[in-house]
C-alpha cells in the first residue's frame, strides 16, 4: 500500500512499523514505571486532561535522575 501512495519514495512500511512500535512499548513502560513503581507515588495520572501530572520539584528532580542515567550511557558508550 505504501509503495502504491508513494512509488519513487523507496520506503519500506515493516521497518518503519516496527520501529514506531518499539518507541511506543518504551513509552508506555516510561509512563507505566512512572505511575506504579516503587517510590512514586508523587506521580499521579489527570483522567480529564490525560496525562502524568506531578509537582514542579518531583517533575524536576524526576529529569535530573534520567539525565544523569543518560550521561552515563553514553560515557560507557564512548569508552567501548
Amino acid at each position: 500500500m505504501l509503495e502504491k501512495v508513494l512509488p519513487h519514495a523507496m520506503l519500506k512500511a515493516k521497518p518503519n512499523l516496527e520501529s514506531r512500535i518499539r518507541t511506543l512499548k518504551m513509552d508506555w513502560a516510561t509512563v507505566y514505571d512512572l505511575l506504579s513503581g516503587k517510590d512514586n507515588s508523587s506521580f499521579g495520572w489527570d483522567e480529564h486532561r490525560q496525562m502524568v501530572v506531578a509537582k514542579d520539584a518531583i517533575w524536576n528532580l524526576y529529569i535530573n535522575i534520567v539525565e544523569e542515567i543518560d550521561a552515563e550511557d553514553v560515557a560507557t558508550a564512548n569508552n567501548i
